[in-house]
């Protein structure tokens, strides 16, 4: 029952960050100096992952690019003898093995998956989305996966919403096991908060057992004319139990404007070469006479983590 091989879909549009990402994959949008994508690969491949398939698009190019050698590159930091930069370059393009799979349009999330059914071979499985960093000790993909190996059913891994965001998440209904695990009962996509089952949604992480791609097949179109994992996860339920597990750890989800800064800012912090010049500038944005109460309140509680 090991989990090897990850599936990281990163076809979509970013169309929340246009125009950036007319000619810019939002999985490449820098958190600092490393794009986001790549805080993803890291933490499959701390999950025990060691083998990734991407699932990309038309103008996905320069991920590949960024995982790929870079000759000229690495030759011009090493004639400048510039040891330290020349060693990140080259341990970019050897992370882990990547393979390359293009989805030819864009049917969602579901038919983005399936796409890679011959590379996963009928082994289990997780999925990574792109725009999703989480920050824990013990990687979340690994959490999912400890729960696959102990119960052989598929992980979903899900969060409290709030009340306003519902709509954008696919919400489950469960049965608490414990304080951190579900038995699933039932998962709706994107519901209106007044229909939605609960507040608990499934965010950017599952480990999969490989009948989920029968059930990709089978699934018609739904939500946006496209092919929802949403669906098929439900149509795998019928099948075989699945959990839902409430994750540890920080999340950001990049794909959002807000969420995406406030990523900025706390990797600053934890930066130490950094956050003295980032508190001070918090500070002097905070102590501004022209600063509303609610920015003042905003730069206290960045400046408390």
């Amino acid at each position: 029952m090991e989990v090897k091989k990850a599936v990281i879909p990163v076809a979509g549009l970013g169309t929340r960050f246009l125009p950036v990402t007319k000619s810019m994959p939002k999985e490449m949008l820098p958190i600092i100096d490393k794009p986001v994508i790549h805080y993803v690969v890291e933490e499959a491949i701390a999950s025990g992952i060691d083998d990734i398939v991407f699932i990309t698009g038309r103008s996905k190019r320069s991920i590949e690019d960024y995982f790929d050698d870079s000759p000229e590159l690495e030759n011009h930091l090493r004639e400048k003898k510039k040891e330290n930069l020349l060693k990140i370059v080259q341990d970019i393009s050897s992370l882990v093995d990547i393979h390359y799979i293009r989805q030819k349009e864009p049917r969602g999330l579901g038919d983005a998956i399936y796409t890679a059914k011959k590379h996963i071979n009928d082994e289990p499985f997780a999925v990574l989305l792109g725009d999703d960093i989480i920050v824990n000790q013990e990687p979340c993909t690994k959490q999912l996966i400890d729960n696959f190996v102990k119960y052989g059913r598929s992980t979903i891994a899900v969060e409290e919403v709030p009340q306003e965001k519902i709509s954008s998440y696919g919400i489950i209904k469960g049965k608490p096991i414990d304080d951190s695990l579900y038995t699933l009962d039932n998962i709706v996509e994107k519901p209106k908060a007044e229909d939605a089952p609960s507040n608990i949604g499934a965010i950017g992480r599952y480990v999969f057992t490989p009948e989920i791609l029968d059930c990709i097949k089978e699934t018609a179109s739904g939500v946006g004319n496209e092919i929802q994992l949403t669906d098929a996860i439900r149509l795998l339920n019928e099948e075989q139990m699945i959990y839902a597990y409430r994750f540890r750890g920080q999340r950001y989800d990049t794909g959002d404007k807000v969420e995406y800064v406030k990523a900025i800012v706390d990797f600053a912090l934890k930066n130490k070469d950094m956050r003295g010049q980032i508190e001070e500038h918090i500070r002097s944005k905070q102590i501004d006479p022209g600063s509303s109460p609610e920015k003042k309140d905003v730069a206290k509680k960045i400046l408390s983590k």
